[in-house]
């Protein structure tokens, strides 16, 4: 024993002998408390990995795969990254919460995608600065790099009930409406859509029988390879929905969908912009899809209209729903007769839907049945801003690059308050009415271009306003949009307003079909002011024609100041009754009289500028079938200028004229001074009872066989010639009306 004990312990030293040799041969030991130096490729110190952990930076966790079934609660981690790699199934009784900021990577094509099963939950919980993301693993992701997200419910469908999804194999469908598959809120999808063949491919997110329950809103598809999102029948409501560069259509609804949706911004898409249908199978099938959706934008160019209603369509009311960059507004298939049967029977109904930037081509509808009145156009902000990308999407989706459109059409009625914006064309392709208690704000600068005749007006109904806010260095103009254009291309501006007429109360104006005429002397319709409007005067017949600009007993609450009306069919501003002011005005080129006033109107007006009219300078009346009738027109002008030549008058007193003080009229190159029909009693009366008040008047370069007036009463003292400055510069362009007006010579 002790033997073999000497023979160990001169082993040992022999040993520690031969290292200690080594070491003195090969450098010094291993220092036997390494540091940490996190940067040399060696796991040393307290790193836990090499170069991480401990005292270095934490070590990356690899991604955790995901893939199988999830048969209780389960919630993921935020901080960590997950990676599908085959299908995830949430199975009834289960839930699966992911919270904000969440991001799954997924690859392996149709293998791979989230199901929830009927009667499971998940609980998408992002947020606008956080959102749940689902991507592409792929460092190059293109659309069709996996599936999407497949939520399957026991909401009713008119496929039936325990139907087999089309993806996911889930089974879906019942007869619970209000079920609930929990809740997904600020969810982006990228590069769905995994094909497995042509007829059979992946949305980005689909909901099959989907319950009214479940919460689904601020939810984004982006370049998914089938549709962006798509409701296979079910209740559930969708809200704030986003589909950017769909391979398919962008957003979908079939099978007896009965949701609503609101706040939908769509671009991008490959084919329909929104595709609505009943039943492929079987277009009357019940129930019936049937929806309510608000505020809509559609951003072309697509290729099966913004809006396909196909396989009988349903039931539809939509409203706020803008378009731009299209060629075709809604489609409907030939053939589809019970797509036809709807539209007939009025179950599409769509309002204010607006067209901006319309592509080569555009037509508002290929649908060729009797009801061509299913849409009306109007004023729309769509999903918020127009084309350009919405407040509500900002900072949780990608890839909403539209800016706001260049041009847009103007049509219809406005209920709220509307403002246009500087720096779009816009195109008034027909009426365009300010509803009472509604109001159209039109900021400095704007251009609205007009096509359509008799059709294309802008009306502003009594109770209604209008805000035209131009400046002289960007006056707001409402012109002919005809490359060659000329007078009575379009309409006019017509506002009616409750002031008192001596045509009554409640009267319809002549033009654009609007009720007038009240007792409110102070009526407020809004404010104008820099605005010209060229070549309007529309004619319906030769005794029916739209004005530049015709005030409908307008009131004293309202300004109108500094407007020129420029190559006009028929007059160039009117007054009919009413009791505002018109100050700075200008007409060049009426087809008729340039400031024509008349119906008892009793407000006052100074510097206006007349030159080029056809008939009368001025034209002023009392009423053409009473010249007695009350209130009587009674007005104070002053600072006025008439060029000519006029054929009747730079004056024309009428129809029973009224009771007129002017002061400071400059007239050039007229034959005639002051128009006084003879056979006018009612005139002549009040000229004897010196209601007609001129002083003093100047005629500068008189015509050939100038004369005064034709009046041949015995008060020949309602004038008094003298000299002055009319408008200003006398027949010069006033200083008043530099920058914002054309035409004065």
């Amino acid at each position: 024993m002790k033997k073999s004990l000497l023979k160990f312990v001169l082993s040992f030293a022999s040993a520690a002998l031969v290292v200690s040799c080594m070491s003195d041969d090969n450098g010094p030991a291993p220092d036997p408390d390494p540091v940490a130096t996190c940067s040399d490729n060696i796991q040393n110190g307290d790193e836990t990995g090499v170069d991480c952990g401990g005292s270095c930076t934490a070590c990356v966790e690899p991604p955790v795969e995901l893939s199988g079934e999830v048969t209780e609660d389960t919630e993921l981690d935020a901080s960590k990254e997950y990676l599908l790699t085959g299908s995830y199934i949430v199975k009834a009784g289960a839930a699966l919460t992911i919270p904000a900021g969440t991001t799954i990577k997924a690859s392996g094509g149709t293998a791979a995608f989230v199901g929830v099963e009927r009667g499971a939950q998940i609980f998408i919980n992002g947020t606008a600065a956080a959102p749940v993301i689902m991507t592409s693993n792929d460092p190059t992701p293109d659309a069709g790099d996996w599936g999407g997200l497949v939520i399957a419910g026991d909401a009713p469908t008119n496929k039936g009930e325990n139907v087999l999804s089309e993806v996911g194999d889930l089974t879906y469908g019942g007869s619970t409406a209000d079920d609930d598959s929990g809740s997904i809120t600020y969810l982006r999808v990228e590069y769905t859509g995994a094909t497995f063949s042509n007829d059979k491919e992946f949305n980005g997110v689909s909901l099959f029988g989907v319950g009214s329950g479940t919460t689904f809103e601020y939810v984004q598809s982006f370049n998914g390879g089938d549709d962006g999102i798509e409701f296979f029948g079910g209740t559930v409501d969708g809200n704030y929905l986003v589909s950017i560069g769909s391979g398919d259509d962008s957003i979908d609804f079939a099978d007896g969908w009965t949701g609503s949706g609101s706040n939908w911004y769509i671009a991008g898409g490959a084919k329909a912009g929104i595709e609505g249908s009943n039943n492929g199978d079987n277009g009357n099938a019940t129930p019936v899809t049937t929806t309510t959706l608000s505020n809509i934008t559609v951003v072309g160019p697509v290729t099966e209209g913004a809006l396909f209603f196909k396989e009988g369509g349903g039931n539809f009311t939509i409203d706020n729903f803008y378009a731009s960059d299209i060629d075709l507004a809604v489609h409907v298939t030939d053939g589809d007769t019970p797509a036809a049967t709807r539209i007939e029977n009025g179950d599409l109904v769509i309002t204010n839907i607006q067209f901006a930037d319309p592509a080569t081509g555009f037509e508002a509808t290929d649908y060729t049945g009797l009801n061509q009145a299913f849409y009306t156009e109007g004023i729309a902000t769509g999903a918020g801003n127009g084309a350009a990308s919405p407040d509500w999407a900002a900072g949780w989706t990608t890839g909403l690059e539209n800016s706001a459109s260049s041009s847009e059409n103007l049509a219809g009625e406005i209920t709220g308050d509307v403002e246009l914006s500087a720096s779009v064309e816009y195109f008034l392709t027909s009426g365009l009415i300010v509803k009472a208690g509604g109001s159209l704000t039109i900021p400095a600068g704007t251009t609205i271009k007009a096509s359509g005749g008799t059709a294309a007006f802008i009306g502003v109904e009594r109770g209604a306003q209008i805000f035209i806010n131009g400046t002289a260095a960007a006056p707001v103009v409402m012109t002919s949009s005809s490359e060659t254009p000329e007078q009575g291309n379009w309409g006019g501006l017509v506002i009616a307003g409750d002031a008192p007429t001596n045509k009554g109360v409640n009267v319809l104006s002549e033009v654009g079909d609007l009720t007038y005429g009240g007792n409110t002397a102070d009526d407020d319709s809004g404010s104008i002011t820099y605005l010209r409007v060229e070549y309007t005067g529309a004619t319906f017949s030769n005794e029916k024609e739209f004005n530049g600009v015709s005030l409908f007993g307008v009131g004293s609450g309202t300004t109108f100041e500094y407007v020129q009306s420029y190559k006009g069919g028929d007059d160039g501003i009117e007054f009919f009754g009413g009791t505002v002011n018109g100050n700075y005005l200008v007409s060049i080129g009426s087809g008729d009289d340039s400031i024509d006033f008349a119906d008892g109107w009793t407000g006052n007006g100074s510097n206006w500028y007349i030159a080029g009219g056809a008939k009368a300078g001025i034209e002023g009346s009392n009423n053409g079938d009473d010249g007695d009738a009350t209130p009587v027109t009674t007005t104070t002008l002053s600072n006025i200028t008439v060029v000519g030549p006029v054929t009747e008058g730079a004056l024309f007193f009428k129809e029973g004229g009224g009771n007129f003080t002017i002061t400071n009229f400059y007239t050039s190159g007229v034959d005639l001074g002051v128009n006084v029909t003879g056979t006018d009693t009612a005139a002549a009366a009040r000229i004897e009872a010196d209601a007609l008040s001129i002083t003093p008047i100047q005629f500068a370069s008189p015509a050939l066989g100038f004369v005064n007036t034709n009046y041949a009463g015995l008060n020949q003292d309602f004038l008094t010639v003298g000299d002055n400055t009319g408008a200003g510069n006398g027949a010069g362009e006033p200083d008043w009306a530099a920058g914002w007006t054309v035409g004065i010579e």
